[in-house]
Protein backbone atom coordinates (compact mmCIF):
# COMPACT_ATOMS: atom_id res chain seq x y z
CA UNK A 1 0.00 0.00 0.00
CA UNK A 2 2.85 2.16 1.38
CA UNK A 3 4.70 1.56 -2.38
CA UNK A 4 1.19 2.14 -4.34
CA UNK A 5 1.09 5.73 -2.59
CA UNK A 6 4.39 6.53 -2.76
CA UNK A 7 3.93 5.96 -6.72
CA UNK A 8 1.07 7.74 -7.24
CA UNK A 9 1.78 10.83 -5.46
CA UNK A 10 4.96 10.55 -7.56
CA UNK A 11 2.68 10.47 -10.68
CA UNK A 12 0.51 13.49 -9.69
CA UNK A 13 3.31 15.58 -8.76
CA UNK A 14 5.26 14.76 -12.10
CA UNK A 15 2.07 15.96 -13.88
CA UNK A 16 0.71 19.02 -12.21
CA UNK A 17 4.74 20.31 -13.06
CA UNK A 18 4.79 19.31 -16.45
CA UNK A 19 1.51 21.18 -17.05
CA UNK A 20 1.80 23.78 -14.73
CA UNK A 21 5.67 24.57 -15.43
CA UNK A 22 6.90 22.76 -18.25
CA UNK A 23 4.83 22.90 -20.82
CA UNK A 24 4.00 26.71 -20.60
CA UNK A 25 7.76 27.16 -20.96
CA UNK A 26 7.71 24.68 -24.09
CA UNK A 27 4.94 26.56 -25.56
CA UNK A 28 6.91 29.83 -24.89
CA UNK A 29 10.21 28.69 -26.65
CA UNK A 30 7.91 27.01 -29.55
CA UNK A 31 6.07 30.25 -30.46
CA UNK A 32 8.96 32.45 -30.38
CA UNK A 33 11.04 29.82 -33.05
CA UNK A 34 7.37 30.15 -35.05
CA UNK A 35 7.86 32.73 -37.37
CA UNK A 36 11.64 30.91 -38.08
CA UNK A 37 15.59 31.59 -36.74
CA UNK A 38 15.80 34.69 -38.89
CA UNK A 39 12.09 36.61 -37.22
CA UNK A 40 13.68 35.62 -33.73
CA UNK A 41 17.53 37.17 -34.41
CA UNK A 42 15.79 40.13 -36.07
CA UNK A 43 12.95 40.29 -32.91
CA UNK A 44 16.35 39.89 -29.76
CA UNK A 45 18.32 43.02 -31.75
CA UNK A 46 15.45 45.69 -32.05
CA UNK A 47 17.05 48.98 -30.40
CA UNK A 48 14.22 48.68 -27.49
CA UNK A 49 15.31 45.32 -26.57
CA UNK A 50 18.96 45.84 -26.28
CA UNK A 51 17.85 48.36 -23.84
CA UNK A 52 15.64 46.46 -22.09
CA UNK A 53 17.87 43.87 -21.46
CA UNK A 54 20.37 46.49 -20.81
CA UNK A 55 18.56 47.81 -17.75
CA UNK A 56 17.52 44.52 -16.85
CA UNK A 57 20.95 43.48 -15.92
CA UNK A 58 22.20 46.62 -14.56
CA UNK A 59 18.96 46.26 -12.34
CA UNK A 60 19.70 42.87 -11.13
CA UNK A 61 23.74 43.42 -10.86
CA UNK A 62 23.08 46.44 -8.66
CA UNK A 63 21.06 45.09 -6.51
CA UNK A 64 22.85 41.48 -6.02
CA UNK A 65 25.80 43.91 -4.72
CA UNK A 66 23.94 46.10 -2.87
CA UNK A 67 21.76 43.51 -1.20
CA UNK A 68 25.15 40.75 -0.80
CA UNK A 69 26.81 43.72 1.31
CA UNK A 70 23.49 44.63 3.06
CA UNK A 71 22.66 40.43 3.46
CA UNK A 72 25.78 39.98 5.56
CA UNK A 73 26.28 43.03 7.54
CA UNK A 74 22.71 42.27 8.48
CA UNK A 75 23.29 38.66 8.94
CA UNK A 76 26.32 39.46 11.34
CA UNK A 77 24.40 42.34 13.67
CA UNK A 78 21.52 40.29 13.70
CA UNK A 79 23.40 36.96 15.12
CA UNK A 80 26.02 38.31 16.56
CA UNK A 81 24.70 41.34 18.93
CA UNK A 82 22.08 42.06 21.39
CA UNK A 83 20.19 45.50 21.34
CA UNK A 84 17.04 47.46 21.16
CA UNK A 85 15.24 46.69 18.56
CA UNK A 86 16.41 44.09 16.51
CA UNK A 87 13.30 42.71 16.57
CA UNK A 88 12.10 45.39 15.21
CA UNK A 89 15.04 45.29 11.81
CA UNK A 90 14.17 41.57 11.81
CA UNK A 91 10.78 42.18 10.90
CA UNK A 92 11.52 44.82 8.88
CA UNK A 93 13.68 43.00 6.43
CA UNK A 94 10.75 40.99 5.58
CA UNK A 95 8.63 44.07 4.66
CA UNK A 96 9.34 42.78 0.59
CA UNK A 97 8.24 39.78 1.42
CA UNK A 98 4.65 40.97 2.35
CA UNK A 99 3.46 43.99 0.40
CA UNK A 100 2.84 43.75 -3.05
CA UNK A 101 6.00 45.10 -5.81
CA UNK A 102 3.10 47.66 -6.33
CA UNK A 103 2.95 48.98 -3.48
CA UNK A 104 6.59 49.91 -3.70
CA UNK A 105 7.02 51.14 -6.57
CA UNK A 106 4.00 53.72 -5.85
CA UNK A 107 6.14 54.31 -2.49
CA UNK A 108 9.29 54.96 -4.38
CA UNK A 109 6.89 57.55 -6.84
CA UNK A 110 4.94 59.13 -4.06
CA UNK A 111 8.87 59.34 -2.41
CA UNK A 112 10.86 60.88 -5.11
CA UNK A 113 8.49 61.82 -7.19
CA UNK A 114 7.24 65.77 -7.71
CA UNK A 115 4.78 65.72 -4.63
CA UNK A 116 7.25 63.39 -2.44
CA UNK A 117 9.65 65.42 -0.01
CA UNK A 118 12.74 63.66 -1.89
CA UNK A 119 11.45 64.60 -5.65
CA UNK A 120 11.12 68.46 -3.87
CA UNK A 121 15.01 68.56 -2.59
CA UNK A 122 16.36 66.99 -5.92
CA UNK A 123 14.18 69.39 -7.77
CA UNK A 124 16.18 72.03 -5.74
CA UNK A 125 19.30 70.74 -5.83
CA UNK A 126 19.10 70.41 -9.57
CA UNK A 127 17.73 74.38 -10.21
CA UNK A 128 20.82 75.45 -7.54
CA UNK A 129 23.68 73.44 -9.80
CA UNK A 130 22.45 73.14 -12.74
CA UNK A 131 21.92 69.63 -13.17
CA UNK A 132 19.14 66.97 -14.53
CA UNK A 133 19.21 64.13 -11.34
CA UNK A 134 16.20 62.27 -12.26
CA UNK A 135 14.58 59.36 -9.95
CA UNK A 136 11.34 58.06 -11.41
CA UNK A 137 10.54 58.02 -14.25
CA UNK A 138 14.28 56.73 -14.87
CA UNK A 139 17.23 54.29 -14.21
CA UNK A 140 17.74 55.15 -10.87
CA UNK A 141 13.83 54.56 -9.85
CA UNK A 142 14.17 51.15 -11.69
CA UNK A 143 17.21 50.21 -9.61
CA UNK A 144 15.87 51.21 -6.59
CA UNK A 145 12.74 49.50 -7.23
CA UNK A 146 14.57 46.33 -7.63
CA UNK A 147 17.06 46.43 -4.61
CA UNK A 148 13.42 47.12 -2.29
CA UNK A 149 11.60 43.95 -3.96
CA UNK A 150 14.91 41.41 -4.08
CA UNK A 151 16.03 43.21 -0.10
CA UNK A 152 15.66 39.88 2.25
CA UNK A 153 16.90 37.22 -0.11
CA UNK A 154 20.49 37.26 0.71
CA UNK A 155 20.19 38.12 4.61
CA UNK A 156 17.79 35.56 5.18
CA UNK A 157 19.60 32.31 3.70
CA UNK A 158 23.20 33.31 6.09
CA UNK A 159 20.68 34.29 9.05
CA UNK A 160 19.83 30.42 9.79
CA UNK A 161 23.70 29.16 8.68
CA UNK A 162 25.23 31.66 11.50
CA UNK A 163 22.68 31.12 13.97
CA UNK A 164 23.71 27.24 13.51
CA UNK A 165 27.14 27.59 14.31
CA UNK A 166 27.36 29.51 16.88
CA UNK A 167 29.79 32.21 18.16
CA UNK A 168 32.69 29.68 19.52
CA UNK A 169 34.87 29.67 16.98
CA UNK A 170 35.12 33.53 16.09
CA UNK A 171 34.89 34.23 20.26
CA UNK A 172 38.04 32.23 20.52
CA UNK A 173 39.52 33.58 17.65
CA UNK A 174 39.11 37.43 19.01
CA UNK A 175 40.24 36.13 22.30
CA UNK A 176 43.39 34.91 20.48
CA UNK A 177 44.06 38.29 18.84
CA UNK A 178 42.49 38.03 15.77
CA UNK A 179 40.99 41.32 14.02
CA UNK A 180 37.25 41.68 12.61
CA UNK A 181 38.31 41.16 8.98
CA UNK A 182 40.40 38.07 9.98
CA UNK A 183 37.72 36.34 11.89
CA UNK A 184 35.31 36.79 9.12
CA UNK A 185 37.62 35.34 6.25
CA UNK A 186 39.28 32.96 7.99
CA UNK A 187 36.01 31.32 10.25
CA UNK A 188 32.84 32.59 9.54
CA UNK A 189 32.57 33.04 5.48
CA UNK A 190 33.86 29.71 4.95
CA UNK A 191 30.74 28.26 6.67
CA UNK A 192 28.26 30.65 5.27
CA UNK A 193 29.66 30.72 1.40
CA UNK A 194 27.16 28.22 0.09
CA UNK A 195 24.69 29.82 1.65
CA UNK A 196 25.75 33.31 0.87
CA UNK A 197 25.64 31.78 -3.18
CA UNK A 198 22.70 30.45 -2.67
CA UNK A 199 20.70 33.61 -1.88
CA UNK A 200 22.87 35.64 -4.61
CA UNK A 201 21.21 33.55 -7.02
CA UNK A 202 18.05 33.84 -5.16
CA UNK A 203 18.45 37.49 -5.44
CA UNK A 204 19.33 37.48 -9.52
CA UNK A 205 16.73 35.39 -10.48
CA UNK A 206 14.18 37.89 -8.66
CA UNK A 207 15.45 41.21 -10.03
CA UNK A 208 15.77 39.62 -13.27
CA UNK A 209 11.63 39.05 -13.19
CA UNK A 210 10.39 41.30 -11.19
CA UNK A 211 7.42 43.64 -12.97
CA UNK A 212 5.42 45.33 -10.84
CA UNK A 213 7.63 47.69 -8.86
CA UNK A 214 9.81 48.70 -11.75
CA UNK A 215 6.13 49.18 -14.02
CA UNK A 216 5.21 52.00 -11.45
CA UNK A 217 8.43 53.91 -11.84
CA UNK A 218 9.24 53.12 -15.52
CA UNK A 219 7.49 54.70 -18.72
CA UNK A 220 9.83 55.36 -21.81
CA UNK A 221 10.30 52.27 -24.22
CA UNK A 222 13.97 52.45 -25.54
CA UNK A 223 14.93 53.76 -21.80
CA UNK A 224 13.71 52.66 -19.11
CA UNK A 225 12.02 50.19 -19.69
CA UNK A 226 13.29 46.03 -18.21
CA UNK A 227 12.95 43.10 -20.23
CA UNK A 228 9.28 41.89 -18.64
CA UNK A 229 8.23 45.52 -19.39
CA UNK A 230 9.37 45.26 -22.97
CA UNK A 231 7.64 41.76 -23.06
CA UNK A 232 4.22 42.80 -21.98
CA UNK A 233 4.85 46.51 -24.41
CA UNK A 234 5.22 44.06 -27.33
CA UNK A 235 1.71 41.54 -26.23
CA UNK A 236 0.03 44.76 -26.14
CA UNK A 237 0.73 45.50 -29.17
CA UNK A 238 -1.91 42.97 -30.68
CA UNK A 239 0.08 42.68 -33.82
CA UNK A 240 0.86 38.87 -35.08
CA UNK A 241 4.29 40.29 -35.26
CA UNK A 242 4.80 42.17 -31.90
CA UNK A 243 3.20 39.10 -29.80
CA UNK A 244 5.59 36.34 -31.83
CA UNK A 245 8.65 39.52 -30.67
CA UNK A 246 7.11 39.30 -27.35
CA UNK A 247 7.73 35.24 -26.94
CA UNK A 248 10.94 35.72 -28.30
CA UNK A 249 12.34 37.99 -25.76
CA UNK A 250 10.30 36.03 -22.99
CA UNK A 251 12.64 32.82 -24.23
CA UNK A 252 15.19 34.94 -23.24
CA UNK A 253 14.24 35.17 -19.87
CA UNK A 254 13.06 31.45 -20.02
CA UNK A 255 16.92 30.70 -20.70
CA UNK A 256 18.24 33.17 -17.73
CA UNK A 257 15.73 31.35 -15.42
CA UNK A 258 17.13 27.58 -16.73
CA UNK A 259 20.71 29.19 -16.50
CA UNK A 260 20.36 30.38 -12.61
CA UNK A 261 18.10 26.97 -11.43
CA UNK A 262 21.27 25.12 -12.91
CA UNK A 263 23.10 27.19 -10.93
CA UNK A 264 21.62 26.92 -7.99
CA UNK A 265 21.47 22.32 -8.16
CA UNK A 266 25.51 22.53 -8.33
CA UNK A 267 25.27 25.22 -5.59
CA UNK A 268 23.39 22.67 -3.94
CA UNK A 269 25.16 19.39 -4.35
CA UNK A 270 28.85 21.06 -3.19
CA UNK A 271 26.90 22.26 -0.68
CA UNK A 272 26.23 18.83 0.46
CA UNK A 273 29.52 17.53 -0.75
CA UNK A 274 31.01 20.21 1.21
CA UNK A 275 28.93 19.06 4.62
CA UNK A 276 29.71 15.45 3.75
CA UNK A 277 33.43 15.89 4.01
CA UNK A 278 33.43 17.97 7.33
Amino acid sequence: MKIKGKWILIGISTLFLFFMLVLPLISVIVNSLKEGMGFYLKSLAAPSVKSAFGVTVLAAVTAVAVNTIFGIAAAWLITRFSFKGKQILSAVIDIPFSISPVIAGLAFLMTFGRMGWAGGLIARLNEAIGTNIQIVFAVPGVVLATVFVTFPFVSREIIPVLLSIGKEEEEAAALMGADGFTIFRKITFPHIRWALLYGVILCTARALGEFGAVHALSKTRGETFTLPLEIDALYLSNSSESITSAFAVSSILVLMAVAVLIIRNVAEHQAKKSEAKQ
